[in-house]
């Protein structure tokens, strides 16, 4: 569910996850970066193309054909292409949403796969109609989400990659070696997944809310291997530790 400007997850162990919503401007921030990186590729090519042709002329007119052949290949990557590809190596990122600091992923919470940064941006087309993407502004608008019709079609939301400052002091938890070794057995893989969302989306989250969620995933956590744990960021410290450990077992690593 959401409520106004964030995106609130409930998941199967009661825990509520919270992102911030990015909204009109964040995004058409991020846009604008990548559309200037893509000016200057197109610009690349075009000067590239531009000392090319001489050389090309000398094969009439197949050289005229492989010239517009290359420019309608080269524009369709350009232009879809270029999202889609960035968000599946950079993990829901392009350029410009780093440079914004913004992030693609589910809307339950999980990473975006291949094929949501694939079908998301497929709608570009459509989300760009009449002029300016005039469609997907008001598709933004006029959603409780943020949801531009890409991302009603993928099923992603776009957030807050990183806290504001007010988060920072929260920044310096690290696994404590000098934990003993759990007896993870128990753990779901629910609760597998719950700890890596925890850890990995910490940093956009309120200092408040940081605090209770590590309170409450280290309190779940803790039935299972019998350990209490109190107090940030010792919670903090113990979710990163049972993580790794769980890692360095392999657990879960084929998605039993």
């Amino acid at each position: 569910m959401d409520s106004h400007d964030h995106l609130i997850i409930d998941t199967p162990e009661q825990t509520s996850l919270e992102f911030p919503l990015a909204g009109i401007g964040s995004r058409f921030l991020a846009m604008a970066a990548d559309t200037a990186i893509q000016i200057a590729v197109t610009l690349s090519v075009v000067i590239a193309l531009a000392l090319l042709s001489p050389g090309l002329s000398l094969f009439g007119s197949t050289g005229q054909q492989w010239i517009a052949a290359l420019v309608i290949i080269g524009g369709f990557l350009l232009y879809s292409a270029y999202f889609a590809f960035f968000e599946i190596v950079w993990n829901g990122q392009t350029p410009g949403k780093r440079y914004a600091q913004l992030r693609v992923m589910k809307d339950d919470g999980r990473p975006i796969s291949a094929y949501d940064a694939v079908a998301r941006n497929l709608l570009r087309i459509v989300d760009s109609l009449p002029a300016l993407y005039g469609v997907g502004v008001l598709s933004v608008l006029l959603s409780k989400q943020s949801k531009r019709l890409g991302d009603f079609v993928a099923g992603t939301v776009v957030v807050h990659e990183t806290a504001l400052e007010g988060v920072r002091p929260f920044a310096g938890t690290t696994v404590d070696q000098s934990l003993p070794a759990f007896d993870a057995s128990s753990i779901t893989i629910d609760e597998l997944r719950l700890m890596e969302t925890f850890i990995e989306r910490r940093d956009s989250l309120d200092p408040g809310l940081r605090s209770s969620m590590a309170s409450q995933i280290a309190a779940r956590i803790g039935e299972k291997v019998q350990v209490k744990v109190y107090g940030w960021p010792r919670t903090e410290n113990f979710i990163e530790t049972v993580l790794q450990q769980c890692r360095e077992r392999g657990q879960f690593r084929n998605g039993d």
